[in-house]
């Protein structure tokens, strides 16, 4: 009977000895992660992405890439979190949906101040992008980076040289004297038509450019104005460029990566012509690597390692791409020469001098915070798109 009750208490402790074993090699397991897109981001950063599954078989099995709306995410992950789901592993996003999502609750902090976080990231930024890594608030990591806007773009065929609007109002005019040839997207899912909305504050000289609700009478009264001309406003930058390139329209809002990549796919010609507002103030802009809540520890661990590798040099390279977030690299010493061949000649034949030159002249500014944001958005579209958006 002893023997017997001997062997049994062996036979429950191996079991116990492979039952934790198993658990061990579990957790060392590849992790499979899903990535998900709403900045067009996955153009600047799959290819480092990609590198890191190169380079980490041992960390990671496969990664699935979805794109999605800037608008919808949070809803969508805020009900997943409420079901006890977690689907999506790392969302790449700029300030749109990083701006909802901390208003949401539904981004993982992600520490900067401690070795076990990203306590080295913020030394590795430049100066400019240092200062977008604030609007994360801790709960993302800063990967792409972009002096943007707002900036004209149009085609010189239909506007002449001595007709492209130097100030808002000038803007305004030719509106109203070629109705349904300007045309902008809707900001909580367009870069340039959220930089065109946070940057005519300051070349309006409204009382208070980082206050959209009490500060910026005279933006919002010139956007009403201006709503009267534009025949509708589409839900993404995308569909602006289609109708720039076709001929529908004349003239739209841009930044400069915006107005380098579409021309460099052919999208839009590559003759036509971008200007600056007289005394204009460049809104930066930037992507961030966000995690959602809920991720499980085994896939933190590895998605920490993931964001800390699309943070060193040859990662930031190429985000240099065919200039759709132009310049693209978000930490220091990164230049166009250290870009892949084929970025380098893009740069080279679809880039601006003038770029260089408005960025050096003109102030910059930060977006406006998560919250602000957010409150801007919504009126946009309560008192300016409601009716229009597509």
């Amino acid at each position: 009977m002893k023997r017997s009750n001997l062997a049994h208490r062996v036979s429950r402790i191996a079991a116990a000895v492979c039952f934790s074993l198993a658990a061990t090699a579990s957790f060392a397991d590849p992790v499979s992660l899903n990535i998900v897109d709403v900045a067009g981001n996955l153009a600047l950063t799959k290819a480092g992405f990609e590198a890191f599954k190169a380079k980490y078989p041992n960390l990671v099995s496969n990664i699935t890439y979805t794109n999605a709306p800037a608008p919808q995410l949070p809803g969508k992950l805020k009900a997943m979190q409420a079901a006890g789901r977690s689907d999506i592993d790392l969302v790449v996003t700029g300030t749109d949906a990083l701006a909802a999502g901390i208003e949401q609750n539904i981004w993982t902090k992600v520490s900067t101040e401690d070795s076990k976080g990203f306590s080295d990231a913020l030394g590795k930024y430049a100066p400019a992008p240092r200062k977008m890594q604030d609007l994360a608030q801790g709960y993302g990591l800063e990967v792409t980076y972009m002096p943007a806007g707002p900036l004209l773009e149009y085609n010189p065929a239909k506007v002449s040289a001595a007709d492209v609007p130097k100030t808002p109002e000038q803007l305004l005019s030719w509106c109203k004297a070629h109705p349904n040839k300007l045309i902008y997207a809707r900001p909580a899912n367009s870069g340039p038509g959220r930089t065109f909305l946070m940057g005519l504050p300051y070349v309006l000289h409204d009382k208070d450019p980082q206050d959209p609700i009490n500060g910026w009478d005279k933006t919002w009264a010139f956007l009403k104005q201006l709503n009267e001309c534009v025949p509708y406003y589409p839900g993404g930058t995308s569909a602006v460029m289609k109708e720039l390139g076709e001929g529908t329209r004349d003239m739209t809002v841009t930044v400069t990566g915006w107005d380098i990549n579409p021309r460099a796919l052919g999208i839009v010609p590559a003759d036509f012509k971008v200007a600056a507002f007289e005394n204009m103030t460049w809104i930066n802009d930037a992507h961030y690597m966000v995690i959602p809540k809920g991720v499980p520890k085994e896939k933190l661990d590895v998605l920490h390692k993931l964001m800390s590798f699309m943070l060193e040099p040859a990662q930031q390279a190429m985000t240099f791409d065919d200039g759709y977030f132009y310049p693209g690299p978000a930490i220091k010493g990164v230049t166009i020469k250290d870009a892949p061949a084929h970025s380098q000649e893009v740069i080279q034949k679809y880039g601006r001098s003038e770029y260089e030159t408005w960025i050096a002249k003109y102030p910059h500014a930060l977006p406006l915070p998560a919250d602000k944001m957010v409150a801007a958005f919504q009126k946009w579209d309560r008192e300016v798109g409601a009716q229009k958006t597509k």
